[in-house]
């Protein structure tokens, strides 16, 4: 069965003035009641955009650092504004950017999946699958999706890397701070990896409280490597493209997702960060 859910409020799980709108769980398990082999959900939104994992924990994602732009399409063509090739030392303005130069760039929207298998007992539980679905397969897309847009920005070429010495990795995140401001941008967001934020930014005096006060939002997540932090003008050097579009569905995963044979459900967005300005990221790694 394919059924096909329409507006950003079809994945809430909300009650409006007509009634509760159906959770994209819901959506689904009502289609695997009807064919548990082919069911098959389409969403006219990005379900990782309707799926609110801080609203009952507050805590940012990738996506939440992005101004976000309409995909219509696979390719979105922009522009771009770069360091020279072997550029070094400042030009006569004293200002980088006046060496920058500008060009355009063609970016790929593209699909991120996540897996889950239902357990076996569970097919039979239409209230249960549709809470298995909601809770479990929406985060796993929500992980996919950390991994694929932190690695648009840390795998561009032009993105430098900013090694610290002597071990300090707040030192080498403030530096990074300074590097985009010095480029004529605003450092107002980085990612960090978990184990960075309790062992180096937790306690280190009134770091956490200075970053605050000057607005600077902190998503902390396992795909920026430990001892490593992605720093960078978020809202300025970089869009988020949204495809608008998902689907869940049964499918066969690739080889090698599960140790086990079962029912398998794959959830799938389509999107990617296009990078503007790369001089605006720094990827602080140790030396």
């Amino acid at each position: 069965m394919t059924a096909t859910a329409t507006g950003t409020a079809a994945g809430t799980g909300t009650t409006t003035g007509t009634g509760t709108v159906p959770t994209q769980g819901e959506r689904f398990a009502a289609a695997f009641r009807e064919d548990p082999e082919k069911a098959e959900v389409h969403f006219d939104f990005t379900l990782t955009d309707a799926f609110q994992a801080g609203k009952d924990r507050p805590r940012l994602t990738a996506r939440n650092l992005f101004k976000k732009r309409l995909a219509e399409g696979d390719t979105v063509h922009g522009w771009s504004e770069t360091r020279p090739p072997g550029s070094s030392g400042l030009p006569a303005s004293g200002l980088r950017e006046d060496a920058y130069r500008f060009g355009t760039a063609a970016h790929h929207v593209r699909p991120i999946t996540a897996w889950v298998q239902i357990p076996a007992e569970l097919a039979g539980h239409e209230d249960a699958l549709a809470a298995f679905i909601d809770h479990r397969l929406m985060v796993r897309l929500g992980t996919a999706e950390n991994r694929a847009l932190t690695h648009d920005v840390t795998g561009h070429p032009d993105v430098a890397r900013l090694p610290y010495t002597g071990g300090s990795y707040v030192e080498g995140v403030l530096a990074a701070f300074d590097e985009i401001e010095q480029s004529g941008g605003t450092g107002h967001a980085m990612m960090v990896n978990p184990r960075d934020y309790y062992r180096e930014l937790v306690g280190a005096g009134s770091l956490l409280g200075d970053l605050a006060r000057e607005q600077v939002m902190i998503c902390r997540h396992r795909q920026v490597a430990p001892g490593c932090a992605l720093v960078g003008d978020f809202a300025m050097a970089a869009r988020l493209l949204d495809g608008a579009h998902s689907v869940i569905r049964v499918a066969e995963p690739p080889p090698g997702t599960f140790d086990t044979p079962g029912t398998a459900v794959s959830a799938t967005v389509h999107e990617s960060v296009a990078v503007h300005l790369p001089t605006h990221f720094f990827h602080v790694v140790p030396a």
